[in-house]
């Protein structure tokens, strides 16, 4: 299938302002890419690409002042399959794990493991190791969590999350996160583009937040949020969690002036058209 994703994001800035961005697809999906991407500016700045510690393609980019739109608008070759269901992957012992994975066991900016360490024990310490306990964390945290767009802090941590038992996507995705760490199953958070593609419309659209764990030596996708395979997922950035992958960090006083996002199923003969212009 062929989806067409994409934003037309605008910031005021009352000063000249530098900025980091994180608004392209991970480079592991370029080969995907009907045409090369490319993110633009209006009006049009110098924009610097890079490559950051956990492999993202960002930017950076420098503003006079005034109003600034940031847009993409691309079409991605996807699969068309459903998240992928690894029931009788296992568990690694911590000796086990490449080195690599290490640094997804530890507590992080908004993942706090020593808060919950406790309560991931009582909860999950005498059921099923592997797959099966990283679903019944997804099922702990989708059915005691409950989605409220209103209350979207970006503060809030996994533990605020385990407390207030409401919040967004990226909390669902923190507390299911810290849980994993607290039972030693490295797990990264990952963030991008997922839109109503064979699920009800529920606009309006953002982008989204899930995590990926490692067992049986390959990373696997969960979505504690929605707790069900997806189809059409878009890759845009992984970290230890939100703070990694920040789509934009201003170094100036600013204010969000309009945010559209959007990830659409489209005919092959849209997507051919496209590809011909």
């Amino acid at each position: 299938m062929y989806i067409r994703f994409g934003f037309d994001i605008a910031y005021s800035f009352t000063h000249p302002t530098e900025m980091i961005l994180m608004l392209y697809t991970h480079p592991s999906r370029s080969a995907s890419l009907l045409i090369p991407e490319r993110l633009r500016s209006e009006p049009a700045t110098v924009i610097e690409d890079f490559i950051d510690v956990y492999g993202n393609r960002c930017a950076r980019t420098f503003f006079q002042g005034g109003i600034l739109h940031f847009l993409n608008d691309g079409i991605m070759i996807d699969s068309g399959l459903p998240d992928i269901l690894t029931p009788e992957a296992r568990q690694h012992t911590i000796h086990e794990l490449p080195p690599d994975t290490l640094l997804y066991l530890l507590g992080s900016r908004y993942c706090e493991i020593e808060k919950l360490s406790e309560a991931a024990w009582d909860l999950f310490g005498q059921g099923p190791t592997g797959w099966m306990r990283v679903q019944a964390i997804c099922d702990w945290v989708h059915n005691h969590i409950t989605f409220e767009h209103e209350s979207a802090r970006c503060d809030r941590t996994a533990h605020d999350t385990f407390l207030d038992q409401r919040g967004v996507c990226r909390d669902y995705t923190h507390l299911a996160i810290t849980f994993c760490r607290c039972m030693g199953i490295p797990a990264r958070y990952a963030t991008g583009y997922l839109g109503d593609i064979q699920v009800p419309l529920a606009p309006p659209m953002d982008f989204s937040a899930w995590f990926e764990v490692y067992l049986s030596g390959a990373w696997h996708t969960f979505d504690a949020r929605n707790n069900q395979p997806r189809v059409g997922r878009i890759l845009m950035a992984r970290g230890r969690d939100a703070a990694d992958v920040a789509l934009t960090t201003t170094f100036g006083k600013h204010r969000l002036e309009h945010f559209e996002v959007w990830a659409d199923e489209v005919p092959d003969e849209v997507a051919s058209q496209a590809f011909m212009c």
